[in-house]
């Protein structure tokens, strides 16, 4: 195990068993024109995460460990959306209908793919999700056990609803769970500061927190003294 810095405590990191997952940096969440821009936030907030995002990519790509993308998103028919969920609110569009960049939340869709920035490569998983969370009807808990995966670091957005949902989730399914903070964001600064203060309250009963800075830093430490 290599101990992380981190909140409540230092997260103890499995090499080989562990994967990074990015939630959701697609372009209908962080580049205007898509479905969090239709609902009236700033995006801005999100794209400022695309560096810190990209470097933690790197660092695993660097490692050779595994890799999952998820994308919100819905088949053409929607008849993966519930009426609850596609009607709810009053915003001027909603899932489904034509945005500036195709239909929001569509698979297939402009819109609905990864940003270039951190675009998957060949290997990588990716998972086109019909919910908040990344495994309700996707079959990733399946792939992971598969792969000998039990540990799972945390990245994109929104922190408060598909991040969270997907922690939650991945935590009732026995994995140990970090969220990097400075990799993950919110339309709402407030519901990210929440949504932290929540994964680590009671000694990390949903997992562990930590900036990128201190994630690189153990993993340089561990590769320096295997090189000693």
């Amino acid at each position: 195990m290599i101990p992380v810095p981190a909140e409540p405590h230092p997260y103890p990191l499995a090499p080989g068993a562990t994967a990074l997952v990015v939630i959701d940096m697609q372009r209908d969440f962080v580049e205007p024109g898509g479905f969090g821009e239709a609902l009236g936030n700033d995006v801005t907030r999100l794209l400022a995460i695309v560096p810190t995002v990209a470097r933690l990519i790197a660092l695993f790509r660097a490692k050779g460990w595994p890799i999952v993308h998820t994308r919100e998103a819905h088949l053409p028919d929607l008849s993966d959306c519930p009426p609850a969920k596609r009607l709810r609110g009053d915003p001027p569009l909603k899932i489904g209908d034509v945005g500036p960049m195709g239909r929001l939340l569509v698979r297939g869709e402009p819109g609905n793919q990864i940003i270039p920035d951190l675009a998957p490569i060949d290997g990588e998983i990716v998972v086109d999700k019909p919910g908040k969370g990344m495994f309700w009807a996707t079959g990733l808990h399946e792939t992971l056990q598969a792969r000998g995966i039990t540990h799972l670091v945390f990245a994109g957005v929104t922190t408060e609803v598909c991040v969270q949902t997907s922690m939650r989730e991945a935590n009732d399914r026995g994995y140990d769970c970090l969220l990097v903070e400075d990799a993950t964001e919110s339309y709402f600064p407030e519901f990210k500061a929440a949504t932290l203060a929540m994964i680590r309250a009671q000694g990390g009963i949903v997992g562990w927190t930590t900036p990128f800075s201190a994630l690189q830093e153990a993993l340089q430490e561990t590769l320096d003294e295997a090189l000693r």
